[in-house]
């Protein structure tokens, strides 16, 4: 049907040079597109329905990932239980908003990205679920970022790690130490398989 408007814009007829014809048609195809998508009606949960059950309904309807349901949905009851289940989310806006995100970070001390996290299910939950606007200029108390810088041991303190370790326990560390498997071994297999394996066996 794109094509058929496009060859029957009389300019197309004019127009002989191809650069400008291939733009024409692309310039055309997106007004059209662009009103089919504006016409299109955003999808509305079942009203009857619980209000977490109309959250899930629209997490579902747009794909979401069963994870990102999970996660969405326990922030939200959050939200609501931080306020005792006395108010309805219509109720609330961006003060309530943003004294449940500052309570994350100053009381339970929670990371910059679970903040974040949090907010965006409750944004999802005011514009998906309850088709109602949320303030772009929410601003809580933001969450640190936590600086985690790796532990390395001197060669020193390894060498004081060994002296009190003796036996088969002694020689795994030796051998995860020398050949640099820590990270391998502790992930693919279990430590105490190791232990009867080398039991078993007459050095």
């Amino acid at each position: 049907i794109y094509i058929e408007y496009y060859y029957n814009f009389p300019c197309y007829w004019i127009l002989k040079h191809q650069t400008w014809k291939i733009q024409l048609c692309l310039f055309y195809f997106n007004i059209l597109l662009t009103v089919s998508m504006e016409s299109k009606s955003k999808f509305r949960p079942n009203p009857k329905l619980k209000l977490m059950d109309q959250v899930r309904q629209v997490l579902r309807y747009h794909h979401y990932a069963y994870r990102t349901e999970q996660t969405y949905c326990d922030w939200i009851v959050h939200y609501l239980k931080f306020y005792d289940y006395k108010k309805h989310p219509k109720e609330m806006g961006k003060t309530e908003i943003e004294k449940f995100l500052s309570h994350l970070a100053s009381s339970r001390k929670v990371a910059a990205a679970t903040q974040r996290q949090a907010l965006n299910a409750i944004v999802f939950l005011y514009k998906q679920v309850l088709d109602l606007p949320v303030s772009d200029n929410i601003d809580p108390v933001r969450a640190k970022k936590h600086i985690r810088p790796p532990v390395v041991m001197t060669k020193n303190e390894i060498q004081r790690v060994f002296e009190h370790m003796q036996g088969i326990h002694f020689l795994m560390a030796k051998l995860l130490y020398g050949s640099g498997l820590q990270k391998a071994v502790k992930t693919a297999v279990d430590c105490s398989n190791i232990t009867k394996r080398v039991s078993s066996h007459t050095f």
